[in-house]
């Protein structure tokens, strides 16, 4: 039996996320070499086994995932591992139901959100905000 790997990644905001998928293996899934079931914080890991969750297949209890991330912030970086897994998953498995399946519960994990930070100018604090006038 060959084996078979599988390499993908996901982005949101400045957060990079790369997954490599291995079949057969012991059926483990690592984010920067710490196992899924202890990663931190908990919303982070709640919202990455959403994911898991949704395909539900057989075939998934006999794969390691391992993912390396970097930039970006918690939520950034959760987002972007949503989607690097996903799309190992979707390539993986490879049929339209899968792919119909996660289109349904949330178009970004396979398809990226474009947004970016908007940067600041001169004349303000912020990217949009500027000093107030008053004319009293």
């Amino acid at each position: 039996m060959s084996s078979k790997v599988v390499q993908s990644s996901g982005k949101r905001k400045t957060a990079i996320a790369r997954a490599v998928l291995k079949h057969p293996a012991k059926g483990e899934v690592k984010i920067n070499n710490v196992p899924l079931e202890i990663y931190q914080p908990l919303i982070a890991r709640l919202r990455i086994q959403e994911v898991l969750e949704i395909i539900n297949n057989p075939k998934l209890e006999k794969c390691d995932i391992d993912v390396i991330v970097n930039g970006g912030g918690i939520g950034g970086q959760t987002d972007a591992i949503r989607m690097a897994l996903a799309r190992a998953i979707n390539k993986f498995i490879g049929t339209k139901g899968i792919e119909k399946l996660l289109r349904e519960y949330d178009d970004a994990l396979l398809s990226g959100d474009s947004r970016r930070v908007e940067p600041k100018k001169f004349g303000g604090k912020k990217a949009r905000a500027r000093r107030q006038k008053s004319f009293r």
